[in-house]
């Protein structure tokens, strides 16, 4: 490797270290500020809680174990719905590809199920699935699965026209364009859309969890909304912030593996 190549390499990896502790120092500025404006009541601290309380409030959630059930409730409930939209949206895409009269017909649909304020079927949902984690679990493919097969459905139509010429071309048949153009050539897309996707299922989820359950980081915010504990309110959705940070980065290892 020349030394050129070296000072880059350096340069990248001093600019990512630079970029990340500034990251933490912001955090603890913001915690610190928090503090401060709460301890000598600039705001409410009734109403915005404090993160000393909130550490506080976490702290007694782990020793009580609720933490935990509550954690692993709500990914488990991710990974189900994720699972099921991510496959589901890929299948329904390259159906909706495959079939171009079908994909006209149910364009609109599709747009207008889009658009819809999912949130307005929740008691719909809650009638016909049950008052338990299945009605969340659907109510996060709602928001989920719509967005999945959009994404990756224009994904395969944005496949390079002159590739496609080619192949028919040589005589190739649907599958085979499918298996060695369509699917590789959308792999960004498809692998783009598994960010998109975890953050619709993690709304979805959540807004289930709000609707209906026992259960869950949804559950302690909606919970601690009713009996007016703010501490367990800010708690929840510190909790929440962090879990997603961790999916996220979890997802973007993937795409790192699979690019």
């Amino acid at each position: 490797m020349s030394e050129n190549a070296k000072q880059i390499i350096k340069k990248k990896k001093r600019t990512k270290r630079i970029i990340f502790l500034t990251q933490i120092a912001i955090i603890i500025f913001f915690f610190l500020l928090w503090e401060e404006l709460t301890k000598y009541k600039i705001i409410n601290p009734f109403i915005f809680s404090s993160p000393s309380k909130i550490f506080k409030t976490i702290q007694n959630l782990i020793i009580t174990k609720e933490l935990w059930g509550h954690i692993f409730t709500t990914l488990y409930e991710i990974i189900i719905a994720f699972s099921i939209g991510i496959t589901a949206g890929l299948a329904i895409a390259i159906l909706l590809y495959e079939f171009p009269i079908f994909a006209k017909i149910i364009d609109p649909f599709l747009t207008m199920l889009n658009s819809l304020p999912k949130v307005a079927l929740g008691p719909i949902i809650i009638i016909w699935t049950g008052a338990n984690m299945k009605s969340i679990i659907v109510m996060a493919l709602l928001i989920n699965l719509i967005v999945s097969i959009m994404n990756i459905y224009n994904g395969f139509l944005g496949v390079d026209p002159m590739k496609l010429k080619l192949l028919h071309s040589f005589g190739a048949t649907k599958a085979q364009i499918l298996k060695y153009l369509i699917l590789p050539e959308s792999k960004r897309t498809i692998i783009s859309s598994l960010k998109i996707n975890i953050s619709m299922t993690l709304i979805g989820v959540i807004m289930g969890e709000f609707l209906v359950s026992k259960k869950g980081i949804g559950y302690l915010i909606i919970y601690g909304t009713q009996v007016f504990n703010l501490n367990l309110v800010m708690s929840g959705i510190l909790i929440l912030i962090i879990l997603s940070f961790i999916i996220y980065e979890c997802v973007s290892f993937i795409e790192k593996k699979l690019s």
